[in-house]
């Protein structure tokens, strides 16, 4: 019965020295244990030979891939899918001659020759074997496990096969309108090809710039005008917009220039509530502390305040609360406060004990002299009871760069400072260490400042600063309304609920 197998499209793997080849049975010859296949595919690839014939010996493994129906004859695979490596796909085989027969799945596959049809692929076209191909193919089954028992090779049915060895297990399928309909709208909607994606990406900012929205909304207000329909107001009107804190029905006009200063200024600034705050001259910025200290504002507590109101704007420069908080012990700021021997050193000194106090790793450079001021003598002994440490050499300071770096190295009067030794060094560090700036109190001249700031505070009333003082802020050190009218300013405070306020340049 070997013979009722010829035409029946196999797969035989023959190990890896071989390979595995597919093609049509053409001959089996039993008695010296050989099988032929036609027009034969070696791994996928079509052979140059009409013709292979393997010995049992060399099978590992054979698989059945199609079996040919009655009165089909050996030509059923299309010669054209034959070449493209797809044996046997749309093979219909007709009923038998009493008009008996099982429907089954014949599986339709796009893939190479050495792919084989699994159990969810068989379900897109139909073929009808007679009861005495099962029959037959039941005998044919038997007699191959016989002779792959008696020659130590395994053959493995594949899922078709095995479940059409018996009639009775064959379950009758039609395909419905559905499925086809679904299967036409895939093929609609994934059907192309893959060669014709194109490999360029989409260019976006090309598209988006042939796009001109000012014209476009030109055009919809030039069309609401004229139909008379608006949607978003008249043109070139905004509505009026009001923060949460201010009064929507004035009671008086508001009045902006609230500082009156009896010198023309030679600049002025302006707060975020759009109040003016003109600057003022050094001689009359020292003319207003010599008038507080000589009613009780004192040097000391200038020192305080503006040592309170200069660590209070380092700390919200070093992130505030973010920053600051028992979940970031491992986060600690560290800040490097440069000082000279003067009343600006004072305060930088004040400053750093404050930063100290909020848990901020303080570095304080302070030059070694034979006789200090009494204000700095003051502060260092405040300051040698905190965490901080000081230094008097430029070799000490960090090599890495700091959070923040505070100056109070320059001074309105002692100009020969710039000379020494230890300030061009500790110029030469800040200017290489790569952090953010903040002076304090820092001169009128650009010339006598060293560093470049990003930050400046001013005292009371700023001094009219250069590019070089970055942005200014204004602090406010407690001088009372009376002591500014006493050297003819007319005063108005413009701090509001704060005591550090920034400044903009008008």
């Amino acid at each position: 019965m070997a013979t009722d197998w010829l035409g029946s499209i196999v797969s035989i793997n023959c190990g890896e020295s071989l390979g595995v080849y597919q093609g049509r049975v053409s001959a089996v010859d039993q008695v010296s244990q050989t099988i032929s296949l036609t027009r034969p595919f070696h791994n996928g690839v079509k052979c140059l030979v009409p013709e292979v014939t393997f010995r049992a010996g060399d099978i590992t493994e054979l698989k059945i891939l199609e079996i040919p129906g009655p009165g089909d004859s050996r030509q059923c695979g299309d010669l054209q899918q034959m070449e493209m490596g797809i044996p046997g796909v749309g093979c219909q085989v007709g009923p038998s001659q009493n008009g008996t027969g099982k429907v089954l799945k014949k599986p339709i596959s796009s893939s190479a020759p050495q792919n084989i049809p699994r159990r969810t692929d068989m379900k897109n076209q139909d073929i009808i074997i007679s009861p005495q191909q099962q029959c037959s193919k039941s005998y044919m089954d038997r007699h191959v496990e016989t002779l792959t028992q008696s020659k130590g090779f395994r053959r493995r049915h594949n899922s078709w096969s095995s479940s059409s060895r018996h009639p009775n297990q064959v379950t009758p399928k039609k395909s419905g309108l559905k499925n086809g309909q679904m299967k036409s709208k895939d093929d609609e909607c994934f059907g192309d090809d893959i060669d014709e994606i194109p490999d360029t990406d989409f260019d976006f900012e090309g598209n988006l710039a042939l796009f001109d929205k000012a014209a476009v909304f030109e055009e919809i207000e030039t069309y609401e005008r004229k139909s008379g329909t608006r949607s978003r107001g008249t043109p070139n009107e905004k509505p009026a917009r009001y923060r949460h804190d201010e009064n929507i029905l004035e009671s008086e006009p508001i009045v902006y220039r609230r500082i009156v200063v009896p010198q023309n200024p030679n600049k002025e600034f302006c707060t975020d509530s759009g109040l003016v705050v003109p600057s003022v001259s050094y001689e009359l910025h020292k003319k207003l502390l010599s008038v507080a200290e000589k009613h009780g504002l004192t040097l000391e507590r200038r020192l305080e305040m503006t040592g309170v109101c200069a660590s209070q704007m380092a700390l919200s420069l070093l992130g505030g609360p973010n920053r600051l908080n028992p979940k970031n012990v491992h986060q600690r700021p560290t800040v490097a406060l440069l000082c000279g021997p003067h009343v600006k050193g004072a305060q930088g000194i004040s400053c750093g004990r404050h930063l100290s106090n909020h848990d901020v790793h303080v570095i304080l450079f302070l030059p070694n002299f034979v006789k200090m001021l009494e204000s700095i003598t003051n502060e260092l002994n405040l300051f040698s009871k905190t965490q901080g440490q000081q230094v008097s050499s430029v070799k000490d300071l960090p090599d890495t760069p700091v959070d923040l770096v505070i100056n109070c190295l320059d001074c309105h009067e002692n100009a020969f400072l710039r000379d020494q030794p230890w300030y061009k060094a500790v110029v030469d560090w800040a200017n290489q260490n790569r952090a953010p700036v903040l002076s304090i109190d820092p001169p009128i001249n650009e010339l006598e400042q060293g560093i470049d700031a990003k930050w400046s505070l001013a005292l009371g009333l700023p001094l009219p600063l250069g590019e070089r003082a970055g942005r200014v802020y204004l602090c406010d050190i407690g001088i009372p309304q009376k002591v500014f009218q006493e050297v003819g300013i007319n005063y108005h405070s413009p701090f509001g609920c704060k005591f550090v306020i920034p400044l903009h340049s008008t």
